[in-house]
């Protein structure tokens, strides 16, 4: 092993577990909390500076892994974050609740289309203004999203399902 190899063990197990300990405490979740020290480390194997003392090398982990716990916590209060199940639970009806909960996982360029057209009722003129695409890009779109939740939902009346019989 190579000495800056040594050198950065013994900081990664010197120093993690008191920024694990910071960063939940400034994110309030633990999974974040290991992404915080992650970036710490990796800002740390990146970093040009020398440091003085054991002191400062303390300092500049304690200060980098608060300012990327502050970066995150921003990123979560810009882009909230709302839970499946959270969604789902406000409707009443199971059967919806469970198309919802499929509409969410497709792809953003379906999922869009199919929400606007189905959920909200837009004409696919109005959806193709919405999206900046074409009608028939929008038409494809909603097609897609059909053909995945039929496959998502299981529902046997797809076409491409049956099957024919050879009389």
């Amino acid at each position: 092993m190579t000495l800056e190899k040594v050198t950065i063990e013994k900081v990664v197990m010197k120093y993690s577990d008191m920024l694990y300990r910071i960063c939940v405490v400034m994110l309030g979740n633990e999974t974040d909390a290991q992404d915080a020290v992650q970036d710490t480390f990796c800002r740390y194997l990146e970093r040009t500076q020398v440091f003085a003392d054991e002191e400062h090398e303390k300092a500049w982990l304690i200060k980098v892994a608060q300012n990327r716990c502050r970066d995150m916590r921003r990123f979560h209060l810009r882009h909230p974050k709302i839970d499946i199940e959270e969604i789902t639970a406000s409707y009443e009806d199971p059967e919806y609740s469970e198309v919802l909960a499929e509409l969410i996982q497709l792809p953003l360029s379906v999922k869009s289309a199919v929400y606007l057209h189905y959920i909200e009722g837009y004409k696919t003129t109005e959806v193709s203004e919405m999206l900046g695409i074409s009608v028939n890009a929008v038409k494809k779109r909603l097609q897609r999203g059909r053909e995945m939740l039929r496959l998502s939902l299981g529902d046997e009346t797809s076409p491409r399902k049956k099957k024919r019989s050879c009389s």
